[in-house]
């Protein structure tokens, strides 16, 4: 894949965050943090660890490796995940900006949360976050179903019609 490639997932990532995120909102505080029984309790929590896992990326992708998640209780309600959302959205652009097609094969040494040390292609590590996000957002729309929300439809070939 080249870095247009990337560019194309990574905007229709931020799409369908943004879409998700807007449904999110919709929802009242305590559908927002309702014990769904999901991987990630509730929706907020999902949303947390979607954000969290697009920003250790692009840590480890730019040479650091966090040593934490980030906690759900530090994000109250969608608002805040949504700023803090746009601002690494602008951050993962500025750095895919920066990338050539050579720098996507280049091997990435990281340590994962518990401190293993892993290596492997940025690219692929690249695909793996969009393919992780897109995951999860298919469990919240399971859970605003569950609390008897509208999930918005963010499904690759709707944002190629959009």
């Amino acid at each position: 894949m080249t870095r247009a490639d990337f560019t194309f997932l990574f905007a229709y990532n931020r799409w369908a965050n943004a879409r998700t995120l807007d449904a999110a909102a919709r929802l009242t505080p305590d559908q927002f943090t309702r014990d769904l029984g999901n991987s990630f309790a509730s929706v907020r929590d999902t949303l947390v660890h979607i954000y969290g896992a697009e920003w250790i990326w692009l840590e480890r992708w730019k040479g650091a490796s966090p040593t934490s998640a980030l906690s759900a209780g530090d994000f109250p309600d969608v608002t805040i995940i949504a700023s803090r959302w746009k601002e690494l959205e602008g951050e993962q652009s500025a750095f895919l900006a920066g990338l050539s097609d050579a720098d996507l094969a280049q091997p990435l040494e990281y340590a994962n949360l518990k401190g293993e040390r892993f290596t492997g292609p940025v690219g692929r590590l690249m695909q793996h976050l969009i393919n992780h996000s897109t995951y999860h957002r298919g469990q919240i729309t399971t859970m605003l179903r569950q609390l008897g929300a509208t999930p918005a439809s963010t499904d690759l070939v709707t944002f190629l019609r959009e």
